[in-house]
């Protein structure tokens, strides 16, 4: 079978400033004792925009004024971000604090102030420091460039132990695009949009609707599968900006390159994803769960999402214990309709299960797996053609280390 080329290609050391037209900064201004905390990100002209928010009931004031912002004008030219405070649980003084955030911003930039969002991530219930944040965001606006990617990636940082940015290119009407993507995300992790921020840049032309369909579509298929430890946070989203400098025709599902568009737009959201989960509190590896074998899409993502949040599946893989029968147990309980009976079950290409019982298998060849840096877990079901791929991370000592201490 001939398999299609990717029409895209990763760049070197790519950011969110490498499609045209984006300029970035990043510095400590002092809500956290030592590391970066403000970050800025600008567009030269107005883009498109389009954005995704967290299911958790329980919202900070950034996610609710950027979703009602883009609800009534999908377009932006700037997002400010700070770490250290969430400004969440902080009541009208919250609101009114992001407000503020908001417009000191568009004032730094000569903005206006729907051509701002914002975002906060960190200790929650705690007032934020705006004196503290303000001059760390009128140093942002006077020192952003081209060179200020990494800046802007770092200043978003938590308890992450490193950046998380990408950035690819494609040609579009015969004119180069580019994609660029920046992420942060470590603990409270879990499916349905975790304590994790993205936010990506183009320089292509994409109308509205069709950018926001595309983000949606997406982050069920990327950000929607990752988990680390079951909690949804209060603050996390996904921006996404498109200001058209590329020149191509605009695109929408009707243009003849939407395909690769929407292909490399995935890369860059998987690759962020996948790097979140990689870089879960205390992990030392990645989990993908692969479900095969299922009878749709949801029926196989249900599966996956279970299996890869499983507790005792993440600690036997931090154990390096080919405990295959957590696994079917896993699935069991994801509510999902299937024969156990007809279950097939891998580790990496270690076949450990087979209609449902175990196999004797190569336990130190299932272990060698186990032990690596990336641990593939497939489950085929045999029940239909759909499958799905979830991502996560082993469950590790030092998780409860970093969380027991996060406050203090």
């Amino acid at each position: 079978m001939m398999v299609k080329k990717a029409a895209y290609t990763v760049l070197p050391k790519g950011s969110v400033t490498a499609p045209l037209g984006y300029q970035a900064a990043g510095l400590h201004a002092g809500i956290k004792r030592k590391k970066k905390d403000v970050g800025l990100l600008l567009s030269t002209v107005p883009a498109a925009a389009a954005g995704v928010f967290t299911m958790n009931t329980v919202r900070a004031a950034c996610v609710t004024q950027n979703e009602q912002q883009l609800q009534a004008m999908p377009y932006l030219q700037a997002i400010v971000v700070n770490s250290g405070n969430a400004n969440a649980c902080t009541g009208a003084q919250g609101d009114a604090d992001a407000k503020a955030m908001q417009s000191h911003t568009a004032a730094e930039l000569g903005l206006p102030s729907h051509a701002v969002a914002i975002a906060s991530t960190g200790v929650i219930g705690v007032p934020m420091p705006m004196e503290t944040l303000k001059q760390g965001i009128t140093q942002a606006a006077g020192g952003v460039s081209e060179a200020g990617g990494d800046d802007f990636s770092e200043a978003m940082l938590t308890t992450d132990t490193c950046l998380k940015q990408i950035a690819v290119q494609l040609t579009i009407d015969g004119k180069t695009v580019t994609i660029g993507g920046a992420a942060k995300g470590s603990g409270m992790i879990h499916p349905n949009m975790a304590t994790m921020l993205a936010f990506v840049t183009t320089d292509a032309k994409v109308d509205p609707a069709a950018l926001q369909t595309l983000l949606r579509q997406t982050t069920d298929q990327t950000y929607n599968c990752i988990t680390v430890d079951g909690d949804t946070s209060t603050n996390d989203m996904v921006l996404v900006l498109a200001n058209g400098l590329a020149d191509n025709h605009t695109l929408t599902p009707a243009h003849p390159d939407w395909a690769d568009f929407a292909a490399a737009f995935r890369h860059v959201s998987e690759k962020l994803a996948k790097d979140i989960a990689r870089d879960g509190e205390g992990a030392t590896k990645l989990v993908e769960v692969h479900v095969k074998g299922a009878v749709s899409v949801s029926v196989a993502t249900q599966a996956a999402k279970k299996v890869v949040g499983s507790s005792l599946v993440k600690t036997a893989v931090f154990g390096a214990d080919a405990n295959w029968g957590r696994i079917l147990a896993a699935v069991g309980y994801s509510g999902i309709p299937f024969d156990a009976g007809r279950v097939n079950i891998w580790l990496g290409d270690v076949p450990v299960a087979q209609n449902g019982m175990g196999l004797s298998f190569d336990e130190e060849a299932a272990k060698a797996h186990l032990l690596g840096d990336t641990v593939q877990i497939t489950v085929d079901l045999n029940l239909g053609d759909a499958s799905a791929t979830a991502y996560g991370c082993d469950l590790t000592y030092d998780y409860v280390r970093i969380n027991a201490s996060y406050r203090t």
